[in-house]
């Protein structure tokens, strides 16, 4: 008698857990309204994201070190040399000042000069991605 409770108990366990799985299917319709500017603005990063070839060019590496001589660096940089872009990256445990964004070596190398009279460390790198 207990064999067949059992039994009974186990088969309406499955019987009740098909029955809820099934009934609880359910579709859903999601739709997603988004602002006509966000898909401008992702558009616009695109084409500059393509027109920035790293890779292909030469910087001019002024300082390494920390976060605040990196910044004063920056804003030296930009006083004394207006036509170079300047940027800081960090590269653990470093924060690094690049000035430049030159097409050719020798382009670069001609600016690195002028460059070393004031900041005599300065290197030529060529960043990878």
């Amino acid at each position: 008698m207990r064999i067949l409770t059992n039994t009974n108990k186990t088969i309406l366990t499955i019987i009740i857990c098909l029955a809820t799985t099934i009934s609880k299917g359910q579709q859903q319709n999601t739709n997603l309204k988004q602002d006509g500017k966000f898909e401008q603005l992702l558009n616009e990063k695109r084409k500059i994201n393509n027109s920035i070839i790293v890779n292909q060019r030469y910087k001019i590496q002024v300082f390494s070190g920390s976060s605040e001589g990196a910044k004063k660096t920056l804003a030296d940089c930009k006083q004394d040399f207006r036509e170079l872009e300047g940027t800081i990256i960090f590269n653990t445990p470093n924060f690094k000042v690049w000035i430049g964004n030159f097409r050719t070596r020798i382009e670069a190398e001609r600016h690195l000069i002028e460059i070393k009279k004031k900041y005599p460390n300065s290197l030529l790198i060529k960043p990878q991605k």
